[in-house]
């Protein structure tokens, strides 16, 4: 991300059954949100999530391995921005809003202990960096632990790792004295640095400290000085925006402004090779060159992904997402495949390229409001879309099972026509197959009227039963009992 990154670069699919045994007519229902031209969700049993609408085109049906699709919508898009996990078409299953002062970025799911967890960066936004902590959320959506970085310093958006020795990989930034006077600035300027640091999730404690400053000088940056480096407008000559670990425990830094990816020694931090930028160790084969890139990862020794962004300022046609084969005995960059957007794509900033496990390929397109998944060899599987003036910093195709430990939410609306609509959802739930609607003169006499298939984040469930009070059951495969809702009364539609 860079400083123009959150500048310029938000379902309400409510279903609607019948229950078995009420015959009554299918109750008219909300637009859906999935519907041409909506862009915004909207759910009457929770009134206080909009999270913009997710397009999904399946350009090959069937194909690809199922999961959900973390995302951070809300970055300068319609309805509220946030952490966001959708189904294979889209429909929306766990909704986090952000706030105006604290957002919600680089959300993910990784494993810690052994068990899956929801993790992301919190905090503002301050100049395309993060200035706030980072969070680790069980499968329940409890936060577990909070991070936050070594002394002096923030967690930043940009990167938030687990590694396999449950310690935590962060990006953050530091404000420090430079001479800039060989890139037209002052010799008394100041920068800011890329800092890599590896925390114990358990103590807080600093294991690993990696500064950019002490190792790669002002000079190698391609980003112009534009009147910045001074104490009130520091330049931004490196812009960490990932950390991995490379297969010998070493780490592997992408530098957004110096257009490279470095492999840094761990513990030492010194620098084993460059990969771009101004001083790479690799000759750079035909179409190896990439511009303003984010995310790099290693895949064994000698494969490398990265999202090249490719402006801004613009230096390429289109975005890609790139895999690179490095020969580290002859040093040379080879290019394996790109993947690149029929549209074509251009994104100013953010972006990631993540390898899924039956070898398909998800390209987030960063500030564009896209992300694709192909085949291996290139060919589109599915197409996502986020309105036209919203953006995720980075999405991911993860396996999860939810389940949230809060009741149902239920609301009940009486219809024109005569009768009662029951709109139930659980955010966040993920094995519920069926909803029981139960109804009663008094919350304490309620009796199941009719069940309904699940359908979307929220399922409009039309009864003839008078009430006036309703409430929901969250049931399972087989009928199993999640949870119940309170009961409510029924309100004037």
């Amino acid at each position: 991300m860079c400083s123009s990154d959150l500048g310029t670069a938000r379902q309400g699919r409510a279903g609607l059954a019948i229950p078995v045994g009420d015959r009554s007519p299918v109750a008219p229902s909300r637009p859906a949100a999935g519907v041409r031209g909506a862009e915004v969700q909207h759910f009457v049993s929770r009134p206080d999530l909009t999270p913009p609408v997710v397009h999904i085109t399946h350009e090959r049906p069937g194909a690809g391995a199922p999961g959900h699709f973390f995302l951070t919508p809300g970055v300068g898009g319609p309805g509220q921005g946030g952490a966001m996990i959708c189904d294979y078409n889209g429909g929306l299953v766990w909704f986090s809003p952000s706030t105006s002062q604290v957002s919600k970025l680089d959300f993910n799911r990784q494993t810690y202990r052994g068990q899956p967890v929801l993790t992301w960066y919190e905090g503002p936004v301050i100049n395309g960096h993060g200035e706030g902590v980072a969070v680790i959320a069980d499968s329940s959506y409890r936060p577990i632990h909070t991070i936050s970085a070594g002394p002096g310093l923030k967690v930043d958006l940009h990167e938030f790792v687990i590694t396999a020795q449950d310690t935590a990989l962060i990006t953050s930034f530091r404000t420090a004295p430079a001479d800039l006077s060989a890139i037209g600035g002052p010799a008394s300027g100041t920068v800011l640095t890329g800092v890599a640091q590896e925390i114990d999730i358990a103590t807080g404690r600093v294991l690993f400290h990696w500064d950019s400053l002490d190792h790669i000088e002002v000079t190698e940056t391609y980003q112009a000085l534009a009147g910045a480096g001074t104490e009130a407008n520091p330049f931004d000559y490196f812009h960490i925006n990932s950390i991995a670990v490379a297969p010998d425990g070493d780490l592997i830094i992408s530098a957004r402004n110096t257009w490279a990816v470095y492999k840094v020694t761990r513990p030492g931090g010194a620098i084993v090779w460059r990969l771009g930028g101004r001083k790479s160790d690799f000759a750079m084969g035909p179409g190896t060159r990439f511009y303003w890139q984010h995310d790099a990862r290693p895949h064994g020794n000698s494969s490398l992904s990265l999202f090249d962004d490719g402006a801004t300022p613009q230096e390429e046609r289109q975005s890609r997402g790139l895999f690179l084969d490095l020969d580290t005995a002859t040093m040379r960059a080879t290019l394996a495949r790109q993947y690149v957007h029929p549209a074509p794509l251009l994104a100013g900033a953010m972006g990631n390229t993540q390898l899924l496990p039956d070898g398909n390929v998800l390209v987030g397109w960063g500030a564009e409001p896209y992300f694709s998944e192909f085949t291996h060899d290139g060919k589109l599987v599915r197409n996502g879309r986020l309105p036209a003036s919203d953006a995720s910093y980075r999405v991911f195709v993860q396996g999860w099972s939810g389940h949230p430990t809060g009741r149902p939410a239920v609301a009940a609306r009486s219809r024109a026509t005569g009768g009662t609509t029951i709109y139930a959802s659980w955010n966040g739930a993920t094995t519920i197959a069926t909803w029981a609607v139960l109804a009663g003169r008094s919350p304490s006499s309620l009796r199941k009227v009719g069940t309904a298939r699940r359908a979307g984040f929220e399922t409009a469930i039309a009864t003839r039963h008078p009430g006036p009070y309703f409430a929901a059951e969250a049931r399972g495969s087989h009928g199993r009992l999640l949870a119940r809702s309170a009961a409510v009364k029924r309100r004037k539609g």
